[in-house]
């Protein structure tokens, strides 16, 4: 379960970081932003975007995200994996890898948006990889250090009780559950605001829109 509530927490939390653009190795291109050197090109944030738009990834609803909004995202996907890499952590597994990027093929055929006819098959299995890899490293690195005790669900509980809340909402899983939600978004924006300031990010403020 926890695997789950994870996934859910990371969409939940908002890493406050900021961001930059030198020019990269595709000089036809236009950079959003560039993370510790690593660049984050304009078609990156605009597949981000339709990503979202068409709720490509299973967990996360669809939403029609701005453009600083998805480049955001990429930012603080790219933060995970630099410090995935620099700790020498393993990849995630390749049946895992292609059973999502299938499903995400499949959202993206489903998707009315004109977006969606220009993602291919090696986007999707990028996605898929990016986003099973930033979950495995915040499992790892974050919820490990997370825990709900008794003492806590209790007192929530009669807390919950005190105003009022319906007799499905008191239920100890439920409860717990909720409490581990808010406490992973915690950590994760906790570690994102240390991410960020040890780290050398920017935005270009000539694709700003």
């Amino acid at each position: 379960m926890r695997r789950t509530l994870l996934f859910a927490a990371v969409f939940l939390a908002i890493a406050e970081t900021c961001i930059a653009a030198p020019p990269g190795y595709r000089l036809i291109e236009a950079a959003a932003a560039s993370v510790n050197g690593e660049v984050i090109f304009l078609s990156d944030v605009e597949r981000e975007a339709c990503f979202s738009r068409c709720g490509a990834v299973p967990g996360q609803p669809a939403v029609e995200l701005a453009f600083a909004d998805a480049r955001q995202r990429l930012v603080s996907d790219t933060l995970v994996l630099q410090e995935q890499k620099k700790l020498g952590l393993g990849g995630v597994d390749n049946a895992a890898i292609a059973a999502a990027a299938s499903e995400i093929e499949a959202r993206m055929k489903r998707c009315a948006s004109p977006c969606a006819a220009s993602v291919s098959e090696k986007d999707a299995r990028e996605l898929a990889s990016r986003r099973l890899m930033v979950r495995d490293f915040l499992e790892r690195s974050v919820a490990v250090f997370i825990d709900v005790n008794e003492e806590e669900v209790q007192r929530e509980i009669e807390r919950r009780s005190r105003a009022g809340a319906q007799p499905g909402d008191l239920a100890p899983e439920k409860v717990r559950k909720s409490l581990y939600e808010a406490k992973a978004a915690d950590e994760i924006r906790n570690w994102f605001g240390r991410a960020a300031s040890k780290s050398r990010i920017v935005l270009s403020p000539q694709v700003e829109r």
